[in-house]
């Protein structure tokens, strides 16, 4: 049975703010909205603010609410104004995400179902979904990471698209021949300032992920062919992709100039006189990671921030509470903090 779609479509004098570009849809994005809120109020919240942040679909328990229209763009993916998150993906969040149980599971359930009549009605197989996540790197449906779920749910998809008769791909084209080779793998940078992983060797095939500059990825000698290399990435999250980039866009150290380091001591005091054990870098967060006085992020007070992109001295990490990924514990300022694990990529 069609699920229903109720729309509560954005009004069209704030489309400058909300959905200014003409879109047509190449993917379906999935988030979780971080809240325990209905999908009439998370929409109605959408439309209704003087924030840019804006998704074409809310899903909860009982109902879907669209909020943008579908041949409009949504800003809601974090990868800049130009991004194919942003500019080329239908935006669907699942709601009551922050507490989970019953109704969020209901919610999921039925934003699966959902999302295979999306895929249904554009002729789209399952290659086409998107966490948020693939786009900036963001921990994107948050629940559905941190449960360890994303390809348990995108089977689910696949299963509700077989079931309506949909199709399992939507590449009509034969997959480009791999190059099977035992090749060893060297580190290599990205030099580009966005660089796309593809599941083949060509510019028109799905993005697995997008990476940004100065990522650092895991090449395969002796892979590259018509200008393609075999690639792996590993995030901050222990999570590893891998496909096809233009080799253009990535350098050794040996081409960069770099030389091979020196070991570094396993630990040094910083004029603090606290341990330093290395550095962290800001990752998954919108501009700043808070920095607390507790590893504990509901009953801690906040100290400062660092940026995104930037780097800090940990003296460890710690299990704490109320998070489920720890907490590293930071020299800021000459004191020691804490920054949620999840926002924090050792280097």
């Amino acid at each position: 049975m069609t699920i229903a779609v109720k729309k509560r479509l954005v009004l069209s004098e704030k489309y400058a703010l909300k959905c200014p570009n003409p879109m047509t849809p190449e993917y379906i994005t999935i988030h979780n909205t971080a809240n325990d809120a209905s999908a009439a109020n998370e929409i109605s919240y959408m439309t209704g603010n003087s924030e840019s942040t804006s998704y074409h679909f809310a899903i909860d328990d009982k109902e879907v609410i669209q909020g943008i229209p579908l041949d409009r763009n949504a800003w809601h993916s974090g990868d800049g104004r130009n991004g194919t998150g942003n500019r080329k993906s239908i935006a669907v969040e699942i709601c009551y995400s922050k507490s989970g149980g019953a109704r969020y599971r209901a919610a999921e359930a039925l934003a699966i179902k959902f999302v295979a009549q999306l895929l249904k009605e554009r002729g789209w197989g399952v290659d086409k979904i998107r966490k948020h996540q693939d786009w900036n790197g963001k921990y994107c449906p948050h629940r559905i990471l941190s449960e360890g779920r994303w390809d348990q749910v995108k089977a689910a998809i696949a299963a509700e698209l077989k079931v309506l008769g949909g199709k399992t791909s939507s590449s009509s084209s034969k997959p480009t021949k791999v190059v099977k080779t035992n090749g060893s793998y060297v580190k290599n940078t990205v030099i580009a300032d966005s660089l796309n992983v593809r599941t083949q060797r060509n510019a028109n095939s799905s993005i697995v992920l997008a990476l940004p500059k100065g990522s650092t990825v895991q090449y395969q000698k002796g892979s590259t062919q018509n200008g393609w290399g075999y690639i792996k990435y590993t995030n901050s999250k222990g999570a590893t992709y891998s496909g096809y980039v233009n080799v253009k866009y990535i350098k050794s150290d040996a081409e960069l100039g770099k030389s091979t380091p020196k070991p570094k001591p396993t630990s040094k005091p910083d004029n603090s006189g606290i341990k330093s054990v290395g550095k962290i870098k800001v990752v998954g967060v919108k501009s700043a990671a808070i920095v607390m006085d507790r590893p504990d992020k509901n009953k801690a007070k906040n100290l400062g921030t660092v940026e995104l992109g930037d780097t800090v001295s940990i003296s460890g990490s710690v299990k704490g509470s109320n998070n489920a990924k720890g907490y590293w514990e930071v020299i800021y300022k000459g004191k020691r903090g804490y920054i949620s694990g999840q926002f924090g990529s050792k280097i």
